[in-house]
């Protein structure tokens, strides 16, 4: 597929993983176009931590269950019931987790482009993150971004040194199939915006 495809059928996936394990010739494809994303002053601040083991998939999906927890009993009752049904992660069933890792100090103490945007070194990151999520969809892999954590346990789970900080835990594996429409939207939780609501020309009020 192109490009344009690959972003169009591009789905977070939970519930579609076939529970077999990605092949590593094909995981390393979608790592290696993850690593030849951008980056602010050539500093690739990135790494990727592949995870398989089954005792550390289980307790980090037993993290991320108590947080969902915590996220469903602060919910107003109406959002709660709406929340319930959505599934959240496919850690143990995609069977391959990456944790795509941060590390400000790359590219050693002054990195071109940063200097008034120091921000943009995790922008960097993001994109790697993007280009992995797209090579993946190429391939017809599925990529779930888990994001109910906290980095502490995430950090000592997979023992990152103190000044690396993990920016995503991405399930990634085979999948029966992509869903034609986001789950937040199929379980109404939030629809997208239309283009033309997010498009401004000239200034951000000319349009407003």
């Amino acid at each position: 597929m192109n490009i344009y495809e690959a972003i169009r059928l591009r789905r977070d996936v939970r519930a579609e993983f076939t529970g077999e394990l990605v092949d590593d010739e094909t995981l390393w494809r979608i790592l290696d176009a993850a690593h030849r994303a951008p980056s602010v002053g050539n500093s690739q601040p990135w790494d990727f931590v592949v995870v398989r083991d089954r005792s550390t998939l289980r307790r980090f999906a037993d993290h991320v269950a108590d947080k969902r927890v915590e996220f469903r009993d602060a919910l107003p009752p109406e959002r709660a019931e709406t929340f319930e049904p959505i599934k959240i992660e496919g850690i143990t069933e995609s069977g391959t987790g990456i944790v795509v890792t941060h590390d400000d100090s790359r590219g050693g103490p002054v990195v071109l482009g940063r200097a008034t945007v120091p921000e943009t070194g995790v922008y960097s990151t993001v994109l790697a993150i993007q280009n992995l999520w797209l090579a993946a969809t190429a391939e017809s892999v599925g990529v779930g971004w888990v994001s109910f954590y906290d980095e502490p346990f995430l950090s000592d789970l997979i023992d990152l040194p103190d000044h690396i900080r993990p920016v995503a835990w991405l399930c990634v594996g085979p999948v029966d199939e992509f869903q034609t429409v986001p789950d937040l939207e199929r379980f109404g939780w939030r629809s997208g915006r239309a283009l033309a609501d997010a498009v401004h020309r000239e200034t951000f009020r000319a349009n407003s």
